[in-house]
């Protein structure tokens, strides 16, 4: 029997794109298992993890409760925001109080950055939801009031002359005392147990090999990286591929319990009986 193409959803940026090149590039021995990209922005993989497209996705946390009957967690893949991580900016400075009242752009509702905002603002607030590499030029150009940022735009927003109103990730560190899970890998549980711990392995392998290998991994991670040169974009694929990705670790996972079970009191995300994760044995 012919070994089955497994489906490998991530987004076009550069952390991604270094966590799964030893892996989809014949970098390490995959026991003749075949793994194929499939680059979607994060929000489009939160709904195709909805429906169950995808073998093997990447995925907001956020949306882990609404596709937790269908995929289980990998213990490796996290991209971890420790006193850093999604954040609003604007053309100027505001406070928190003065942010409620904004009409503000999100790059998706099944973000983990919008979960995290609604867990500071509450409901009410404005929003639109607007491509995450469209935002900064939206709110430059006064479409909104405010927005809420992702991926590279975090090193690069100041370039466009905006304001940082809040680093979610600071915020919710210092009320918390915990960083802030914001995206993982899943993978599909009907592919079976046996598949499950050997896919977890390897991805695992994939992001040592990675940090082992960082300038060949870098040289690829670059291709993705908007308006990054190669300093910025090794500084931000550091900032989201490192220990806490090898393995989110009991800190780690006490975080996405946190995340999830405070989401699940006000009502944001479904309530989950446990979080689990795959036990691959390592």
């Amino acid at each position: 029997m012919s070994s089955p193409v497994l489906r490998v959803g991530h987004s076009p940026d550069p952390d991604d794109a270094f966590m799964f090149h030893a892996l989809t590039h014949d970098k390490i021995d995959t026991g003749g298992l075949k793994f194929v990209h499939q680059l979607e922005d994060i929000e489009t993989l939160n709904q195709r993890a909805r429906r169950g497209e995808l073998e093997i996705s990447a995925i907001s946390l956020h949306a882990y409760p609404h596709v937790a009957d269908k995929y289980a967690l990998l213990p490796s893949g996290c991209s971890m925001g420790d006193k850093y991580g999604p954040m609003v900016v604007a053309r100027e400075g505001m406070t928190i109080e003065q942010l409620k009242s904004k009409r503000i752009a999100i790059p998706g509702t099944l973000t983990t950055a919008f979960l995290t905002l609604k867990l500071l603002l509450g409901e009410g607030f404005e929003y639109g939801v607007v491509p995450f590499d469209e935002i900064l030029d939206r709110v430059e150009r006064g479409e909104y009031d405010a927005g809420l940022i992702i991926h590279e735009g975090q090193l690069t927003y100041a370039n466009q002359g905006l304001k940082l109103v809040v680093d979610l990730g600071v915020w919710w560190q210092d009320r918390t005392g915990l960083p802030l899970p914001l995206g993982g890998n899943v993978v599909r549980r009907d592919l079976g147990d046996e598949l499950l711990v050997k896919i977890s392995r390897l991805l695992r392998q994939s992001i040592r090999h990675g940090l082992e290998h960082r300038r060949e991994a870098m040289d690829y991670a670059l291709k993705y990286g908007r308006n990054l040169d190669l300093d910025l974009a090794d500084r931000f694929v550091g900032m989201y591929v490192n220990d806490w990705t090898v393995d989110y670790g009991e800190r780690g996972r006490a975080a996405v319990r946190r995340l999830l079970g405070e989401g699940a009191e006000r009502g944001y995300v479904p309530a989950l009986p446990a979080v689990d994760f795959v036990d691959d044995g390592e």
